[in-house]
């Protein structure tokens, strides 16, 4: 069996990011040769991914990114099951790397992003090895992407949120990341009441005629009630007609009205940990 030195354990340590022990381990396992002592890392990942697979990954990293021509933007969750290793920055690199490459390629799926290749294996398996590196359960959670002609990303400091939108034209900066840090702040649902999905307008006018009934007015106008509820609903759950969070005269819409009338959002992605 080869020697196994102390300089050869730090070697694979910088190669993997395994601990000390566990590339000694894989080092005197694979007789010393770098190469299978990667494969068994990555076997102890893939056993390790197995024994964890019903544990809840609730903590992670939220990455947004812009592509280099700004036309895309998309937003990946690294996910893993404590806020110490959420905090870490070598796990926080490992998200921004696979954020970065997915607007590089311009990837339109989580399958997809999985697929691309990262350094000698592709990213789906870097995760599955960063199970056996780190000691917990580690997943690609979340992969949303938007589109347009000038597309923006807001992370919120500690990277637990982060919104993406997407413009018909090019915008000032500035007025980008206003939209996009109303979307963080006010959580809406949709552009516009046009595109509210149906099955969330069928929610909210069930929930209306069972307050109307509650409140003590007859079950044949608590429908109506409910539908004229919904204008409240609309005002508060879509992006246009929120009160703008930087002056609440105005509506997001009127808001952009003063910087382009053409301008619109054509879409958007919100994710934060937690909700």
């Amino acid at each position: 069996m080869a020697e196994i030195k102390a300089a050869d354990v730090a070697k694979l340590r910088q190669m993997t990011g395994a601990g000390m022990m566990d590339c000694k381990v894989a080092l005197s396992e694979a007789n010393g040769d770098f190469d299978v002592a990667i494969d068994v890392l990555r076997k102890k990942g893939q056993k390790v991914a197995g024994k964890r697979a019903d544990r809840e990954a609730t903590e992670g990293a939220v990455i947004g990114k812009v592509s280099a021509d700004a036309k895309m933007a998309a937003v990946v969750v690294l996910s893993c099951e404590t806020d110490f290793v959420a905090k870490n920055a070598d796990f926080v690199k490992f998200a921004e790397e696979i954020a970065d490459l997915a607007v590089a390629h311009k990837v339109t799926s989580s399958d997809e992003l999985k697929a691309l290749k990262y350094k000698d294996t592709t990213i789906g398996e870097e995760v599955i090895n960063k199970n056996g590196v780190i000691g917990e359960k580690i997943e690609l959670s979340y992969y949303e992407y938007v589109t347009g002609d000038f597309a923006v990303a807001y992370i919120h400091p500690g990277n637990r949120l982060s919104s993406i939108a997407a413009f018909n034209k090019s915008v000032d900066a500035n007025v980008a990341k206003d939209v996009v840090m109303q979307i963080a702040a006010m959580k809406p649902l949709s552009i516009d009441q046009n595109d509210m999905p149906q099955n969330i307008i069928d929610k909210e006018i069930e929930i209306g005629k069972e307050l109307a009934i509650q409140e003590g007015k007859p079950v044949d106008m608590a429908e109506k009630i409910a539908l004229g509820r919904l204008s409240k609903f609309y005002k508060e759950s879509t992006l246009m007609n929120q009160q703008f969070i930087k002056d609440s005269k105005i509506s997001v819409a009127e808001y952009l009205k003063t910087i382009d009338k053409d301008l619109k959002v054509l879409a958007f992605k919100r994710y934060g940990l937690g909700e």
